[in-house]
């Protein structure tokens, strides 16, 4: 597979995008989450470039080589949609694809309410929708319990510190420990280290976090836009009840479980899930 990498400026900042396919083919734009870059997109980007379409896989803003602007008011779901609504623009005129994992998901959420303009289809992976989250870490403990590390990320400095002790030893583990044996490489794992060490690079994927209590969710029901979510029943951080819900706030929608795959599904079962949203899509 060829890759060509791009920075688009953006909202103020500059978005490297990786791409591969036909530069003339329908845009389908992969949004990665916690603690990925766009590199966790390698198989899609594959397939889907080999089907004639331009696969677009941006690092999201504070991730790898994208900006890394201050403070966590700069990570706001407000910033995070305006900077994808902006390289959508540049990218084509026409309606996209958008799919989204974990927290590249609650983007692709918030996109289909802010911007459903722009969007023909969306695809989310374990993600449920934002105010289903918020619902059910309110009544569940299992959910509180699996999400600790979100209140642990809210406090200064130390989760940077942790982080990246051990050389992202953390920050491996909760990948590779979560996944299925096997899932991640040596090569994977090194690729990955080289993103989080960039300068900033921490800090800013934690902002991420620190700044979700400063942009309240508001999210007029349905989403009109079509979408299908697709679930790996193993997730370690995510419960499945949520799913179902989820799909609920959408007035056209689709959903799959896969039960023996886990919170990195696009990882573990590339060509099963490149299946299910080819299908969607077409």
């Amino acid at each position: 597979m060829s890759v060509t990498e791009n920075y688009y400026p953006v909202n103020g900042i500059h978005l490297h995008v990786a791409e591969a396919g036909d530069p003339a083919g329908k845009v389908i734009l992969f949004l990665h989450g916690f603690p990925e870059f766009w590199y966790g997109w390698h198989h899609q980007l594959a397939f889907f470039a080999q089907q004639g379409y331009r696969a677009v896989a941006p690092d999201q803003r504070g991730y790898n080589l994208s900006s890394k602007p201050a403070g966590a008011k700069a990570y706001t779901l407000n910033h995070l949609t305006a900077d994808i609504a902006a390289l959508i623009n540049q990218l084509t005129s026409e309606k996209i694809i958008l799919v989204g994992h974990d927290w590249g998901g609650g983007v692709a959420w918030t996109m289909a309410q802010q911007y459903p303009e722009l969007i023909d289809k969306m695809v989310i992976m374990n993600m449920p929708h934002l105010q289903v989250f918020q619902a059910h870490l309110r009544k569940s403990l299992t959910q509180k319990l699996k999400s600790w590390y979100t209140g642990f990320f809210q406090i200064p400095w130390l989760p940077e510190i942790i982080s990246s002790a051990f050389y992202y030893k953390l920050l491996e583990e909760s990948m590779v420990k979560s996944a299925l044996k096997n899932t991640f490489s040596p090569a994977d794992v090194a690729r990955y280290k080289v993103a989080w060490r960039q300068k900033g690079a921490v800090t800013a994927m934690i902002n991420w976090y620190r700044a979700y209590k400063y942009y309240p969710v508001a999210a007029p029901e349905p989403i009109l836009v079509p979408t299908l979510l697709i679930w790996g029943k193993k997730d370690y951080f995510l419960e499945a009840e949520m799913a179902q819900p989820s799909v609920d706030k959408c007035r056209l929608s689709q959903l799959a479980f896969l039960p023996d795959a886990t919170h990195w599904l696009h990882h573990e079962k590339p060509e099963q899930v490149n299946k299910l949203i080819f299908d969607f899509i077409q």
